[in-house]
């Protein structure tokens, strides 16, 4: 049986092992953790989901508290269409994140970014310019777009100096979206070098109906494969979505992927932006825990741990400190359920509710757990302390693990006790 590490990934003129840890925002996936996946000869993402909250956490910029400034004369205004982005400040912010990340890193392998599309910020096209060209000034690896197929979106940046040098993926859930995006960009006269396809058991946003359960990733990989070897296309795979052993994973690069994308196994990993609180929540919960929800104001269905704080909160829309999924005319659905549960609830507070949650305030708070379908398995990969937590892992050793591990084993961690007396 063969291993991860059997097999490389080529991009151009690198050879990669074929790990690639998947964009988990807000800052879920750190900089830390793409970093380590770097030195380790893999890929590891960031994410520019909500970048001037990331920057001001981590940088003590004040880009968040200035635009609550400018705005706070509409806080109680429901029409939410004046509240905008300064995009200098964006620029200044993706540059700060993506550029102290470059500059740290070492190793063979590449750090890419996720941008998420469904970041609209009551400017959709114009947001979404700034973020990608300030990563390619900023020196990123790669650039893979999410969470939406805005299908002119390379075309956002084609005259930029990089745009041929720069890898560029995208994530598609089905050969009927990587066709719409193939027919589009074609006048670009730029191919993606990746496409990730992503499958129904992934963590977070997903590309399917609440009929997820009907669809699975090894027949969504294997239909794109075969269209891609009929039209003589040269693009590697990189299926994600449930891949929780070494084994599955190689699995899919014996059936010809070029990689794997796995996020999961990395939440509980002490790199990760998660506080050690929740990553405990993560290692607790059960398989009947964990839930595919219609309650992100995206549109999409989401899948997460079911007992989050997010659920059922009774936040004010926060949108003139945030505003990260206001669309092109200011509206989101969570403002429309905050308001209409008030107005169902008259002279009452604190109204919870339950049709959509906020997410730009949650995700900031770590309060809504989106996770993996598998991970209510996280607690069989490590030990448990005598306190009833769980132990931390180390992303270099669940990278570790992934590359050389075989039968579907999985390698514990050394017992901190050991790692105390040695």
């Amino acid at each position: 049986m063969k291993c991860v590490d059997d097999f490389r990934l080529q991009l151009g003129k690198h050879e990669l092992v074929p790990i690639v840890i998947g964009g988990m925002g807000v800052d879920i996936s750190t900089a830390q953790l793409a970093l380590e996946a770097a030195r380790l000869g893999g890929v590891g993402h960031i994410s520019d989901a909500m970048v001037p909250t990331v920057t001001d956490r981590r940088f003590n910029t004040k880009f968040v508290k200035n635009k609550l400034a400018q705005y706070k004369f509409n806080v109680e205004n429901p029409d939410k269409s004046v509240v905008r982005f300064d995009l200098g400040m964006l620029e200044e912010a993706t540059r700060l994140h993506v550029g102290n990340t470059m500059q740290q890193k070492q190793g063979s392998g590449l750090v890419f970014i996720n941008c998420m599309e469904k970041l609209t910020m009551n400017a959709p096209k114009e947001t979404l310019r700034v973020r990608m060209r300030a990563a390619l000034d900023a020196g990123i690896d790669g650039i893979t777009l999410a969470a939406g197929l805005h299908l002119g979106s390379f075309s956002l940046i084609e005259d930029h100096p990089r745009f041929r040098d720069v890898k560029l993926g995208i994530i598609v859930s089905s050969l009927r979206a990587l066709q719409l995006f193939l027919k589009k960009n074609s006048r670009c006269g730029r191919m993606p070098d990746y496409v990730v396809v992503e499958g129904p058991l992934a963590g977070g946003h997903l590309g399917f109906g609440m009929d997820w359960a009907q669809y699975d990733l090894a027949s969504i990989f294997t239909e794109i494969r075969d269209w891609l070897r009929a039209e003589q296309l040269d693009i590697p795979l990189i299926p994600a979505g449930g891949i929780f052993t070494g084994s599955d994973a190689a699995g899919f690069l014996e059936a010809g992927a070029g990689a794997v994308q796995v996020a999961t196994r990395f939440t509980v990993a002490r790199e990760c932006g998660l506080p050690e609180k929740v990553q405990q929540e993560y290692f607790k919960s059960s398989e009947e825990d964990i839930e595919v929800n219609q309650l992100s104001p995206t549109g999409y269905p989401m899948r997460m741990i079911k007992h989050c704080p997010a659920i059922g909160d009774s936040i004010r829309p926060n949108c003139e400190a945030y505003g990260y999924l206001l669309d092109a005319k200011g509206g989101c659905s969570y403002i429309d359920a905050y308001h209409k549960a008030h107005a169902e609830n008259p002279g009452q507070r604190r109204v919870p509710v339950w049709e959509k949650t906020c997410l730009c305030t949650h995700m900031r708070n770590f309060d809504c757990w989106t996770c993996g379908h598998y991970a209510y398995r996280l607690k069989d990969t490590t030990h448990l302390r005598g306190d009833g937590s769980y132990q931390l892992l180390s992303a270099e050793h669940v990278f570790l693990d992934y590359q050389h591990s075989k039968d579907n084993k999985i390698a514990l961690p050394r017992r901190e006790e050991c790692l105390m007396a040695g």
